[in-house]
């Protein structure tokens, strides 16, 4: 049996969660609802305040995906509770971003300011304009989205300029050095 998806996933009164007859997990919360559409091999049951995901076989591919679906919907459940954040960090002389309306713009060196549009459930928030926080309920999406505007300009090693994940480390090279 997986050890993950043995354990159930439990839920509080300010999430509501149902199974439809399609084997789709349809999990709601104040903001948001999320749907975690369920492969045949696995079937999910709620009792009281928690969702028990059970598997039809004891084949490799369905002992797979009983652990990956239970944390699927364990992310639902969390995302539409509390939700998911991702912190990026501007770094370099003129760098600088702001929100206006569905719109990220970021000055990053270029020539031209980087425009992202902001997708469809996520929720961005500049501070002092070289911190960016990325949240919503969608794990995947949130850390989809800081991945994309990091990929604007990653840091590079030598002097550490760039966007760069909060509190993310990067190991510095040492330039030229001069001529003997």
């Amino acid at each position: 049996m997986s050890r993950v998806g043995r354990s159930p996933v439990y839920f509080d009164d300010k999430v509501q969660v149902s199974v439809t007859p399609a084997n789709e997990v349809v999990v709601k919360g104040a903001k948001q609802s999320l749907k975690i559409a369920l492969r045949p091999e696995v079937t999910a049951a709620i009792e009281g305040k928690k969702i028990v995901l059970t598997r039809k076989s004891e084949s490799k591919d369905a002992r797979s995906l009983h652990g990956m679906y239970r944390a699927l919907v364990q992310n639902a459940v969390t995302g539409v509770g509390a939700g998911f954040h991702r912190g990026l960090e501007l770094h370099g002389v003129g760098y600088r971003a702001n929100v206006s309306g569905k719109k990220l713009e970021l000055s990053l060196g270029f020539s031209h300011p980087v425009v992202f549009e902001i997708p469809e459930g996520i929720e961005i928030k500049v501070e002092k304009q070289t911190g960016i926080t990325v949240s919503g309920a969608n794990r995947s999406l949130v850390g989809q989205v800081a991945a994309k505007i990091r990929g604007f300009r990653p840091p590079e090693p030598y002097l550490g300029k760039g966007v760069r994940y909060a509190g993310e480390h990067i190991r510095r090279k040492a330039g030229k050095s001069a001529g003997k």
